[in-house]
């Protein structure tokens, strides 16, 4: 019973945090800033390639070599 109270009150704690508070802290495991950190990273690199096929007007997979 314990342990679901200590889980109970850590929801409740987060909860209460401000949306900014999770971004501010890279914290490893599955918490809503690493998810967001990820979410961010996913980002860039859709952007990034999305970059290398307008400019060179290859694939991103073949201008890495891969077909």
């Amino acid at each position: 019973m314990q342990d679901n109270q200590s889980t109970q009150n850590y929801y409740e704690e987060q909860a209460q945090r401000k949306y900014g508070e999770f971004a501010t802290k890279f914290q490893f495991g599955s918490n809503p800033s690493a998810e967001i950190w990820n979410g961010r990273l996913a980002m860039i690199g859709f952007l990034s390639a999305l970059v290398v096929e307008l400019t060179t007007g290859q694939s991103f997979l073949r201008w890495l070599g891969l077909m």
